[in-house]
């Protein structure tokens, strides 16, 4: 078996791609955009009048939506493939075949991730209200390509959590930084169905790794890394084609610096708003993180499943995250429309009640322990555990003012991730995750959270209306 040292890390690091522009303030807009009149890029035209159809939108608008849109299905594929391959890759870099020194280090580096998406989220959060929104993608996009790349070089345990850190740290800026965009390009009348489209994507990202791990079943798992890196390219197309929304350039010459700083999120009303969307966003990522990491080791304990040769159980793994990442999606639009019908609180409500009972069902003590009786329980419990994200992505920015709206998403929604991840450490602890048994104690635990959680439902604000 080949060594790898923090050497090739090393040489990766060199080759890395700095480009005039990239980190510069773009503060003054510019009358004209790669050589095109600039239309205009809020919500409205210039007329007054609305948009009513997709190709009512400006070029502008449309290549912001594909932009988020495809950094967010990039997030996905990218914040995936660990969760994959955990377990085969935490063996081999431990040398060891001890299952629950396995399940415990693996669980700790997702503990890492999580944090690290946290803490990028509020950190990216600062560099797109300060240095705006298409900059901002375009570093976050680079920064967790690239490390998602660079994992699979990691020599040791703890070299890969530092490489999941730090591409943690791009994949929580990318969130808040292209929901933020679209929030302020796309008609607000559309928000909560173009907040689901871009969840969708994230989904849509989950897919493509799993079925990048399913055609690489036969290989090391490590390699499935290099996929990750891929969206590095897209960079150089962002920073070309999208420029930074007229809504943010007008908000950045009247507020001071000194006034839209971090700590602006703790004070006056603004702080009611931090704290009552930080409570919600950490029930529904502790519950979903939590599930998302171990059901697909819980599949691999499944008595029928264990008895496969190492292929087998990774074409069943990956065909079986497909599924329930399409079945998700629908998820999110179910939740989409009950918002647009009934209003946020009741809809996030109603998805919380629906995670705690499907999870019920799947994992209690009556749940299914075959390979095919349990693919007619996980769909549904992911239709509910992911769809309520599909309301995130445009519900929380808004509620902020543009400028502290990418620091007061990224910080809300992904301080949530703090506690998802003290969540999977503490859940994981309680439960002895080297047998079925456990693992399915872990995911019961998890949807036991969804309790306070509908109760915080009914604390969150409502968006103006639309």
């Amino acid at each position: 078996m080949l060594e790898y040292s923090p050497s090739v890390a090393g040489a990766a690091f060199a080759c890395v791609p700095v480009w005039p522009g990239l980190f510069t303030p773009d503060i003054t807009p510019q009358p004209e955009f790669n050589g095109e009149t600039r239309t205009a890029m809020t919500a409205n035209t210039e007329m007054g009048a609305e948009p009513q159809r997709l190709s009512d939108l400006t070029v502008e608008q449309k290549r912001c939506g594909m932009a988020a849109w495809l950094g967010w299905l990039f997030d996905g594929l990218d914040s995936y493939l660990y969760v994959l391959v955990a377990a085969p890759f935490v063996a081999e870099l431990l040398h060891t075949k001890d299952k629950q020194s396995i399940g415990n280090h693996a669980a700790f580096i997702q503990a890492a991730f999580l944090i690290g998406w946290a803490l990028g989220g509020a950190a990216f959060g600062w560099v797109g209200d300060r240095f705006g929104r298409s900059r901002t993608m375009a570093i976050t996009i680079l920064t967790y390509a690239l490390f998602t790349g660079f994992s699979a070089f990691a020599w040791d345990w703890k070299s890969l959590l530092v490489f999941r850190f730090i591409s943690a740290l791009g994949i929580g800026g990318e969130w808040a930084a292209g929901s933020s965009l679209v929030a302020e390009t796309w008609p607000k009348k559309w928000r909560t169905w173009a907040s689901a489209g871009l969840q969708s994507a994230y989904q849509l990202g989950i897919i493509a790794a799993t079925f990048s791990y399913f055609l690489m079943a036969d290989t090391n798992p490590r390699w499935v890394f290099l996929i990750g890196a891929a969206p590095a390219l897209l960079t150089f197309w962002i920073r070309k084609q999208i420029p930074e929304p007229d809504e943010w350039h007008e908000a950045r010459k009247k507020v001071e610096h000194k006034d839209a700083g971090m700590s602006a999120l703790f004070r006056g009303k603004v702080l009611i708003t931090t704290i009552q969307t930080v409570a919600v966003c950490s029930v529904a990522l502790t519950t979903t993180w939590g599930y998302l990491f171990w059901f697909p080791q819980h599949l691999r304990k499944l008595p029928d499943v264990a008895l496969m040769a190492a292929k087998e159980q990774a074409h069943y793994v990956a065909l079986a995250s497909a599924l329930v990442m399409a079945v998700a999606i629908f998820g999110n639009f179910f939740a989409a429309g009950l918002a647009r019908k009934f209003g946020y609180k009741i809809a996030t409500a109603c998805m919380f009640l629906g995670g705690f009972i499907t999870l019920y069902l799947t994992y209690g003590p009556n749940g299914p322990k075959d390979h095919i009786t349990i693919l007619y329980y996980i769909p549904w419990a992911h239709f509910f555990v992911q769809g309520v994200f599909g309301l995130f992505p445009l519900y929380i920015p808004p509620l902020f003012p543009t400028m502290l709206r990418t620091k007061g998403a990224g910080f809300s929604y992904n301080f949530g991730r703090v506690v998802a991840a003290a969540g999977t450490v503490i859940f994981g602890l309680k439960s002895p995750l080297k047998d079925l048994a456990g693992l399915s104690h872990a995911m019961v635990l998890v949807g036991m959270v969804y309790i306070p959680g509908i109760l915080i439902a009914f604390m969150i604000p409502e968006p103006a209306k639309e």
